[in-house]
């Protein structure tokens, strides 16, 4: 055998075998499965993993907006015109979070933390000066006192007289940083001596500056990396006592700030928002990318605050009959002290139209009102993420407060928040990283079988230039024939 036949032979075993090797392994998913398991290894809530220290104080600035309903016709609305809202903002302010007094529990298979959250207004993302700016908006101090009073024989009439005395009415003007931060409210102060439970000050972010909503624990994910950063319990309790059912008192999913790894497009995603009392549940959307990097897009469907009858099990959010509201409202009474507070998305975006038509200047938009976070599908980063919530007071007749009868029940839009986050560009820059080596490794089969593939276009190069070679040989001999015939004939003459 030739030299020539002996470097086919070669180069085509050698093709053969890397082909063979390099489709079994895709076949197998050997490298895939091995780099998804170190994935899920380096994607752990302990010290010393790649996601702890950014997990602890995330580095992504994140911004939280604040936008009010301005009450432009009281009066009217008193004599029986629809209310006519303008919406007023952005107050924007830096939120700088992180997890306080972390420590490892149950033999490091959990952690616990609290959420420290502390706010910093930002005048060049904001529409004005809040603590110039005022808002006139619905007096929820006012309705909190009559919604404790409603129905008593003696408590009623005083608060009445107090509210009176005190000048406090169904709606109030104030600044924004008084709305938000807090102030001092005069029926609050006639009501706190008598009741050690209730506070003078009032503010929709009243001593949420700085402070935490209690202590949580969570799985770290090293048992199991679909329990990465799910919440175990929730100030001491793995379940809520605010609601009807077990299921409604569920807490589930984590809180917000961490996702488990190599996500699925038909899972649901459970987050546990201590500002609505319960647990929510996000649907995959669409495919999106942010700065470079793909994501899936999930976000709360219509069910998670449909009325009872779109959705039986939210029945259980229904403490009594009459606090069961429609769809796209979830009456937050329960863990709000007794004040008729209502939560929904922005403009009663998802709720049942008679909510939006109740007034003017209430626009639903999808682009502007829905909450949705963007996870890259395998490390479960946030790449970006926005959570809104619209803050609303029942507002109806009450027994025992004759002025109210004029009301028809109605529930009224105080002011809705924009949480809104997006990956730093070195964050992005870490991720981009990881994903190279993780598709790197789990392609790496899809390189062997290149590399076959190139041997076995040498083999076939080979091949024919060894058949030309042949062909030329076979040729040249035939010549040499032909020339050699002639000659010998005629020396056999001579």
């Amino acid at each position: 055998m030739s030299r020539r036949s002996c470097s086919i032979y070669t180069v085509g075993i050698i093709c053969a075998l890397l082909l063979v090797l390099g489709i079994g392994l895709m076949v197998a998913q050997v490298f895939r499965t091995m780099m998804h398991n170190r994935l899920k290894k380096e994607i752990v809530l302990v010290e010393g993993s790649r996601v702890f220290e950014s997990w602890k104080a995330p580095p992504p600035p994140v911004y939280m907006e604040f936008f009010f309903f301005n009450m432009t016709n009281e009066q009217e609305f008193l004599n029986g015109a629809k209310p006519k809202l303008k919406q007023i903002g952005p107050y924007t302010y830096r939120e700088y979070r992180y997890k306080d007094n972390v420590s490892m529990v149950r033999d490091g298979a959990m952690v616990s933390a609290y959420n420290t959250k502390s706010f910093v207004f930002m005048r060049e993302k904001s529409v004005g000066d809040p603590a110039v700016d005022s808002i006139t908006t619905v007096n929820i101090p006012a309705w909190a006192v009559m919604n404790k009073a409603k129905g008593s024989f003696w408590k009623a009439p005083m608060v009445s007289i107090w509210m009176d005395s005190t000048g406090s009415g169904f709606f109030t003007t104030r600044t924004v940083d008084e709305l938000l931060w807090g102030y001092e409210d005069p029926l609050l102060a006639r009501v706190a001596p008598t009741n050690p439970d209730v506070e003078k000050v009032f503010g929709l972010m009243y001593k949420k500056n700085g402070s935490n909503d209690g202590e949580f624990v969570f799985h770290t994910g090293q048992q199991n990396s679909l329990d990465y950063g799910r919440v175990v319990t929730w100030k001491g309790e793995s379940k809520l006592t605010f609601w009807k059912s077990n299921q409604s008192n569920a807490i589930n999913g984590s809180d917000g700030s961490a996702f488990h790894p190599l996500l699925d497009k038909n899972e649901r995603i459970y987050v546990f928002t201590p500002d609505l009392c319960r647990s929510i549940y996000m649907e995959f959307e669409k495919d999106v990318e942010v700065k470079g990097i793909p994501a899936y897009r999930f976000t709360p469907p219509r069910s998670v605050l449909a009325s009872k009858e779109e959705n039986p099990a939210n029945e259980g959010f229904c403490i009594s009959p009459e606090e069961c509201l429609g769809t796209g409202l979830l009456k937050v009474s329960p863990c709000r002290k007794g004040a008729p507070v209502v939560a929904s998305f922005p403009h009663f975006y998802l709720a049942d139209s008679k909510y939006v038509d109740a007034f003017e200047g209430i626009n639903p938009q999808r682009t502007h009102h829905q909450t949705y976070l963007d996870l890259n599908p395998t490390t479960g980063v946030i790449v970006r993420a926005n959570k809104r919530a619209q803050v609303n007071v029942l507002m109806s007749r009450l027994s025992g407060f004759p002025k109210t009868r004029v009301l028809n029940e109605t529930i009224f839009p105080v002011m809705f928040i924009n949480e809104s986050v997006v990956i730093d560009d070195a964050s992005a820059a870490r991720v981009h990283k990881l994903l190279t080596i993780v598709t790197l490794g789990s392609n790496f089969p899809l390189i062997i079988v290149g590399l076959g593939g190139i041997m076995l276009l040498i083999v076939i190069i080979l091949l024919a230039r060894d058949r030309k070679q042949k062909v030329r040989q076979t040729a040249s001999h035939t010549v040499l024939t032909d020339k050699v015939i002639p000659v010998v004939a005629v020396l056999s003459v001579l």
